[in-house]
């Protein structure tokens, strides 16, 4: 089997790659504790989440995000 290169990938349609970019993303996220934060990162996180607690209504989803890029 042939390894995929950068060129391959960039001879797929946008949708394709957006797609291939969502699924490589969902298999990293299906691991998370693989990943290793700094402490400016988690400091950075946990100051996110606070905001969200704070105003939860605030936020959008990321169906809305990806709806949003797409018209534009």
């Amino acid at each position: 089997m042939k390894p995929i290169t950068l060129s391959d990938i960039l001879e797929l349609s946008v949708p394709e790659r957006i797609q291939l970019a969502e699924d490589i993303w969902d298999s990293v996220a299906e691991n998370p504790e693989a990943l290793d934060l700094t402490e400016e990162q988690k400091r950075i996180l946990d100051q996110r989440f606070e905001s969200y607690q704070r105003n939860p209504q605030a936020v959008l989803s990321w169906d809305e995000i990806k709806n949003q890029i797409r018209n534009r």
